[in-house]
């Protein structure tokens, strides 16, 4: 059996999986002051009358880190940031404190300035003193050489006992400055609460006897051990959104251009696939104002849901992007769209646990809402749902002329000239049924969703399988080899080829995968970047600089 959580901001779906067939659901309500609680309730009542000695792992969808970052519920960081000379550098502030040190490191990773101890000393001493645990150390050109960033480290955690440190050339073989400087920031300031989380996580485990491996999804839409996520919270930053894609790509999968919809109580996940393949993000995401390095899939979430709150300004519908509570039929405080379809008879009275109560409320909503346009209950819950439709329609419209302005990214390649001119809509989400039609006639394509719409991001999050990716840099004058993901650094043969330095690179990623739980068959390696040039000096070619990025690509386990 593999399980599948994913929490979402309204509801927690989980879903229970065997020899690829869906076998239990539920559905409960989040707890946002108690997220673990909420979790560990939903897997008790999912597991209630199943062996647990039969899991073969839990597969969990958290929005822990998202939801720390966008609430700024942050720990407090040191950043010792090395800028190097030449551009300004005040706005890579981004900590509680911010140390910028003197020396620097050249593009090819020589040290041509080391670092002064004694700026590190004084670093130090201001941390102590604001009573900082966290921190990041982060170097110009670090993924060429990491030694000044490992030196530092470990003096931190000499002076500062029980602190945590991320080192930036371990973030990403990327080369942006500023992104790793913001990404490297919000891993350690994320890693004090989402290790809490999972301590609780391992702990209530343990007390019922389940010794499954756990897996966190992340925003490219696979996963990682737990031991990989302690070090890597910040990798799981949306992974709510690349639950709910490969959800739709399990349930309904397509090799033409689609856009994809993830209709929830709080928000819409929008997406798109090229030839059937999900658009990527080629630098890495943004989080609120940060830019990062964190490799994910292009999805864009707007306060849409079905628990939307609704009110009138000016003549018009006002529907969200607040969710201000349960809707109006539960004894929410405002009218939602969930009162709507309650209204025109739309949802499912058994699966709702609908009483006449309920009806008459949404109805008392909907008509409380229809005075101020002239309009009667029933035809103020239709101007709701249309109202939804229009708001999809005119945001997918938005990000197509956007996406089709510049080159299309996919987890797979760049696609030159490519132009998404979607056949088809795929939705899931509680919604789905409901808002289908709806959106058919805005849209003008066939709109389709699965059977199990409702849970599908638990059935993406349960049958996604672990991912890497890996840049490796190769020069032969210096007679060099890194992997900074891997934090591999090793001598080579002036004579090294291209062939044998991606032939490296599939078996350096293969290997990470393993390492982050992977089993050998479920591994597709593939190199997905590739390059080599001369470097001349003089009139002489004295070697060749290579650079290399591998990964094992997003997938299905079954």
């Amino acid at each position: 059996m593999i399980i599948g959580l994913d929490m979402g901001g309204t509801n927690i779906d989980g879903v229970i999986v065997e020899k690829g067939k869906i076998i239990k659901t539920i559905k409960k309500p989040t707890n946002r002051e108690n997220l673990f609680n909420s979790i560990w309730t939903a897997l008790k009542e999912l597991l209630s009358g199943y062996d647990n000695t039969k899991i073969e792992r839990i597969n969990l969808s958290t929005t822990v880190s998202t939801n720390a970052i966008v609430e700024n519920k942050l720990s407090p960081v040191g950043m010792i940031i090395q800028p190097g000379p030449g551009l300004p550098y005040d706005f890579l502030a981004c900590g509680d404190e911010n140390v910028f040190i003197s020396g620097y490191i050249d593009h090819r990773g020589e040290i041509i300035k080391d670092f002064n101890l004694f700026e590190i000393e004084n670093a130090i001493k201001l941390f102590k003193e604001k009573n900082i645990k966290a921190y990041a150390v982060v170097t110009k050109f670090s993924i060429r050489n990491p030694s000044i960033e490992i030196k530092i480290k470990e003096i931190l955690e000499n002076e500062i006992p029980n602190s945590f440190v991320t080192m930036g050339h371990t973030i990403s073989g990327k080369l942006n400055f500023p992104r790793r400087v913001y990404t490297s920031y919000l891993n350690s300031a994320v890693h004090s609460i989402f290790n809490e989380f999972l301590n609780n996580i391992k702990k209530s485990l343990e007390k019922e006897g389940i010794n499954a491996p756990v897996f966190i999804l992340k925003a490219d839409g696979g996963t990682m051990n737990i031991s990989t996520a302690e070090k890597k919270p910040v990798e799981t930053i949306l992974s709510g959104p690349a639950a709910s894609l490969m959800g739709i790509n399990a349930m309904l999968p397509t090799n033409e251009d689609a856009i994809l919809l993830d209709i929830g109580g709080t928000t819409t996940d929008i997406f798109f696939l090229a030839d059937g393949v999900p658009l990527f993000e080629p630098w890495g995401i943004r989080i609120g104002k940060y830019k990062t390095l964190i490799r994910a899939i292009y999805s864009v979430s707007i306060g849409l849901g079905g628990d939307s709150s609704i009110c009138v300004r000016n003549g018009r519908i006002k529907i969200g992007p607040q969710r201000e509570g349960v809707p109006y039929a539960f004894g929410g405080p405002k009218p939602t769209p969930t009162d709507a379809m309650i209204t025109l008879e739309l949802i499912d009275e058994n699966a709702f646990s609908l009483t006449h109560e309920n009806v008459k409320k949404a109805y008392e909503a909907m008509t409380l809402l229809g005075k101020e346009l002239n309009l009667s209950a029933k035809d103020m819950a239709k101007l709701i749902l249309s109202t939804m439709g229009d708001i999809i329609k005119n945001k997918v419209d938005e990000l197509l002329h956007e996406i089709n302005s510049r080159p299309v990214y996919t987890v797979k390649e760049l696609l030159y000239g490519k132009k998404i001119k979607p056949k088809l809509i795929n939705i899931i989400g509680g919604p789905s049924k409901v808002l289908a039609p709806v959106l058919e006639e805005k849209f003008n394509l066939p709109c389709y969703y699965p059977k199990n719409y409702s849970v599908a991001n638990a059935v993406g999050a349960a049958l996604a399988r672990p991912t890497t990716e890996i840049t490796m840099l190769v020069d032969t004058s210096k007679k060099t080899l890194s992997v900074p993901e891997l934090g591999l650094y090793e001598k080579i043969t002036g004579n090294y080829t291209l062939d044998k330095a991606k032939e490296k690179a599939l078996e350096l990623v293969k290997k990470s995968a393993l390492s982050l739980g992977a089993s050998i068959e479920e591994i597709e390696a593939e190199i997905v970047e590739e390059s080599s040039f001369n470097m001349v000096r003089g009139f002489y070619t004295i070697g060749k600089n290579m650079r290399i990025k591998a990964q094992v690509k997003p997938g299905l386990i079954q």
